[in-house]
């Protein structure tokens, strides 16, 4: 966050943007693109095939959605969090989303 501010022009301390993190509901969201290690990575199937049609490829992709879950308003700390489950199912050529849900449980 502190390189971002520095980057658009902002003066800013680390330790005070650490402090202000801590006392808002901000967080740094786990980078889930990097690999564990030991985990097993498989490989890119559909790089060298063509998307030319609508119903060729599908995509689906579940992202995290932080929520805060008894905060209060004001600048207390938040130490509960929560997350919500957004499920989405995209087609790779028209890029159209025909379904998606929300829930608070990976099932």
């Amino acid at each position: 966050m502190t390189r971002h501010l520095r980057n658009d022009g902002h003066r800013v301390n680390e330790k005070r943007i650490r402090r202000l993190m801590r006392l808002l509901p901000i967080y740094q969201k786990p980078n889930t693109s990097r690999p564990a290690w030991g985990h097993k990575t498989y490989p890119y199937l559909l790089r060298e095939l063509p998307v030319e049609r609508p119903n060729q490829v599908w995509r689906l992709d579940i992202t995290p959605l932080p929520v805060r879950r008894g905060a209060r308003h004001g600048l207390e700390p938040v130490t509960a969090h929560a997350s919500l489950y957004l499920m989405a199912i995209m087609d790779w050529h028209t890029r159209k989303v025909p379904s998606w849900r929300i829930s608070n449980i990976l099932e």
